[in-house]
């Protein structure tokens, strides 16, 4: 199954044409910071009724920690919030698809990455 990453849903927001799948609530946030107040509460039932929104609960945040000390060792963080998106499909065998080519380090730390 896949996790969509912001740029997906913007992209697929942009198009009119959804596919089904997951999101993370850090995506759904990422979105609704930038969608005007007037229109903000139909864009969030929309994205709720389209996509199954995972929360961050204990797991993403212990996968996030091991992702976050892995990628400090080496010099290469990424955002929170990408790394919380990370984190969360990790956490649950999903993969990340995105635009985002930054994701792509985080290939060889486990996380499932598809950039299309």
């Amino acid at each position: 199954m896949s996790l969509f990453d912001t740029s997906k849903i913007i992209e697929m927001l942009r198009r009119n044409q959804f596919k089904t799948g997951y999101i993370s609530v850090i995506t759904l946030i990422e979105i609704l910071r930038g969608v005007k107040e007037n229109k903000r509460s139909k864009v969030k039932e929309l994205l709720e009724t389209v996509f199954d929104v995972l929360p961050i609960d204990n797991d993403v945040i212990l996968e996030y920690c091991v992702l976050y000390q892995k990628l400090k060792e080496r010099g290469q963080l990424v955002s929170d919030a990408d790394l919380l998106i990370a984190a969360t499909a990790r956490s649950r065998n999903l993969t990340v698809i995105t635009n985002d080519k930054d994701f792509l380090r985080l290939r060889n730390l486990g996380v499932k990455v598809k950039i299309n």
